[in-house]
């Protein structure tokens, strides 16, 4: 039995831990008071039973530790400053200090604003630990660490992060954040859950460019937080075909009832929530509602994984999601509709601009931007377009005379017997193919105009061109002084690598690339636009930054060469399973950005009527013919040098895929290199850069020629000659 002296110890000892909780010293004297001992934030944070993150933030004044972790913490710092006090050097600069609220990290500006409400939060527990629940849980699951780039902190208005993961687990409803943060959430409904994010939580991202809009905050439902939010797990088979809940819906009546508004895309995978802006201030909040499919796994995980990003836990999740956000933006819904938000995010349509007789501001339009809707070119468009209406049978093949048909390769031929001698067969992949060739492309900005009567080609001028290609003999060229057969390359004008028969369609990189070779063309009509611009050059260097800090964060650097690359290629998905995803998601972003720009329907309304995507002024399908010309033509030529230099040729291209015979299996054994070791000049070059080569995957001859014979005939091989499965995905 305790004895009274005890109790009235024990007493007092928690009567001090409870006044401890208030009498931390500030970050600054935290940090000084650890480094002084020479002891690191990993060693508190095994101590104490926290996360090294969380005490990295306690140092920083980003968060503050709660009980009972807190009372311990004051009682180290306690110790360790009667064993380190502060020297008469450290006094000006503690005293210089300016007042920081709590939860503060971005820059103090003058004056120093009331801080608004600052949620309670805590740090996040490792994943490790934390109980597994029945669906949205993986156990072992790596534990979340800030790497690189993570949050836009330094802009208070988002200090915590673009984006947050909810979660619930024995009733507690968690916001998991980037960098490790978890934060408290009190709401009780989904309505109460967008007030907080707009009034509590301190997430979003600021703009991209000065006369762009800052991004809403996302918040990434999992089914524990449906569950609790009284949202459905599953959607019936109605409500995936709408993709959206019914309007009756309770949560749909919550929140009109709290004042809310929907988008018309309703409550689906991708839901906006907005209260009418404030003056200027948009009020709007975007659920990602993870089991109804919003990210599909097919861009944002792993094909052969679907339920991956389910189990994943929140902590990791809102990792990859914010490294995602950070590097190339915050998500938009699939990644190819992120992809194309990304050129509007980064060459914006308006600006402020102040009238001189009012001194108001109004809306005026960037010169470099996509402003407007235009007139469409009927061998533009896709099939289904409502300006073809009535001018062909429904399932009639418009001609490349009446359809402009720049698509990548899909081109395959027999091997020679002289190749045959060779044993293999090795595909490399060419690095974001269609985000290289966007950069430098010149593209129209406005609608198009008319040529007739047999106009000069004009290779300044971004459309597309009706003109006769088929006496371009590509049979036997010159490269470089050296003759190349061209009968064993495909033509550089058709996806399919026929030589044209008569007139087709074609955009100005296609035509541009024949008067490279030294032919003549001479254009029987055309539809160019005059205003123009590389509008698509600040949307690569985006995407390439993104990729290339990534696949270094897997230890794939720009400096490796050789077979240092092709290991650090092989093992990378093993250095960072996270970062492995993010690469996808990044490559996907650029494939899915370009695809989108001629976005067909999806079957939401009849044949020949107009579908949503017409409705933007981003819809430009001779955009994106313009990037997969530059593409196609681009792969052309290096296949030239290549054959030129080595007297090499392909047997099968895919996309960007290229198989070649091989007397090994690397890509060293096929890849031409000068007598200095160095890759010559204008060939595919192994390396991590958009644009060029890594090894795809390595097959026999053997294995081509009974593929062909049990197929039937010649097919693409490029598509199957994959030692990863992941190999190209998102290219």
């Amino acid at each position: 039995m305790p004895t009274e002296e005890e109790d009235l110890f024990g007493a007092v000892d928690a009567l001090l831990a409870q006044v401890a909780q208030d009498d931390l010293p500030d970050p600054a004297e935290r940090k000084r008071l650890r480094e002084a001992a020479g002891l690191s934030q990993e060693q508190i944070a095994t101590v104490l039973n926290a996360r090294r993150e969380a005490v990295g933030n306690w140092e920083t004044g980003k968060t503050q530790p709660r009980p009972p972790k807190r009372a311990a913490y004051a009682r180290l710092l306690e110790g360790l400053a009667q064993r380190f006090p502060a020297s008469a050097a450290d006094a000006p600069a503690a005293a210089s200090a300016p007042v920081v609220p709590e939860a503060f990290t971005g820059p103090v500006p003058e004056p120093t604003p009331a801080p608004a409400a600052v949620p309670a939060c805590r740090p996040a527990a490792s994943s490790t630990t934390k109980p597994a629940a029945a669906s949205s849980r993986r156990p072992g699951a790596r534990k979340a660490v800030a790497k690189k780039t993570t949050a836009t902190a330094a802009d208070p208005r988002f200090e915590n992060g673009p984006l947050a993961v909810i979660d619930c687990e024995d009733g507690q409803v968690s916001a998991y954040c980037v960098g490790g943060l978890v934060l408290d959430v009190p709401a009780k409904s989904i309505p109460g859950l967008v007030d907080w994010t707009l009034t509590e939580a301190r997430l979003g991202q600021a703009r991209l460019h000065r006369h762009g809009r800052d991004a809403d905050p996302i918040l990434v439902l999992t089914a524990s937080a449906l569950e609790r939010y009284g949202l459905p797990v599953t959607l019936s088979e109605e409500e995936r075909r709408a993709s959206r809940l019914p309007d009756g819906h309770k949560v749909v009546k919550q929140i009109s009832k709290a004042g809310l508004q929907l988008t018309q895309r309703g409550f689906g995978p991708w839901a906006r929530v907005f209260r009418e802006p404030e003056g200027s201030r948009r009020r709007c909040v975007q659920l990602c509602v993870l089991p109804w499919n919003a990210l599909d796994t097919r861009e944002w995980g792993k094909k052969d994984d679907p339920q991956l990003l389910l189990t994943m836990h929140p902590a990791d999740l809102a990792r990859y999601l914010g490294l995602y956000a950070a590097r190339v933006m915050t998500p938009r819904g699939s990644t190819a509709t992120t992809g194309l938000e990304l050129m509007v995010a980064l060459r914006p349509p308006t600006r402020a601009e102040k009238d001189p007789a009012t001194g108001e501001f109004k809306r005026a339009f960037n010169d470099d931007a996509l402003t407007a809707r235009y007139d469409v070119v009927e061998c533009e468009v896709p099939d289904e377009h409502p300006v073809l209406k009535g001018k062909f049978a429904r399932h009639h093949m418009r001609t490349p005379a009446e359809m402009l048909m720049e698509e990548p390769y899909d081109w395959c031929r027999q091997l020679t017997d002289e190749e045959c001698a060779n044993h293999f067969l090795v595909a490399v992949d060419i690095n974001m193919s269609f985000a290289a060739a966007a950069n430098g492309l010149t593209v129209g900005l406005n609608g198009p105009t008319h040529l007739t009567g047999n106009p000069k080609f004009d290779p300044s001028l971004p459309g597309s061109w009706l003109v006769d290609l088929s006496h371009v003999d590509l049979s036997r060229v010159r490269i470089n002084g050296r003759t190349v057969d061209g009968d064993r390359l495909p033509s550089p004008f058709t996806p399919k690598g026929d030589r044209p028969e008569s007139p087709a369609w074609y955009a100005t990189p296609t035509v541009a690339y024949a008067v490279e070779l030294g032919f003549d063309v001479a254009p029987i009509e055309a539809y160019v636009r005059t205003q123009t611009s590389r509008y698509l050059d600040s949307w690569y260097k985006r995407l390439r930054d993104a990729y290339v800090e990534t696949m270094a964060d897997m230890g794939v650097t720009t400096d490796l060469q050789g077979q240092e690359f092709l290991d650090a290629m092989a093992q990378r998905r093993q250095v960072d399973p996270t970062m492995a995803l993010l690469e996808t998601a990044i490559k996907a972003t650029a494939k899915g950005g370009i695809g989108k720009l001629r976005q067909r329907s999806r079957g939401q309304v009849p044949y020949y009527e107009e579908y949503p995507a017409l409705r933007r002024e981003t819809w430009r399908p001779d955009i994106r013919a313009a990037v997969l010309a530059a593409q196609r033509t681009g792969l052309h030529r290096k296949l030239m040098k290549t054959a030129a230099a080595t007297d090499l040729y392909p047997v099968s291209i895919g996309t960007d895929a290229i198989v070649y015979p091989s007397p090994g299996p690397s890509p060293l054994d096929i890849l031409p290199l000068t007598d200095e070791g160095k890759p010559v000049p204008g060939t595919f070059r192994l390396g991590v850069s958009p644009g060029m080569v890594k090894h795809q995957g390595t097959q026999t001859v053997l294995w081509a020629e009974s593929q062909f014979e049990e197929r039937g005939g010649v097919f693409n091989i490029a598509n199957l000659i994959k030692n990863d499965p992941t190999a190209g995905e998102g290219e």
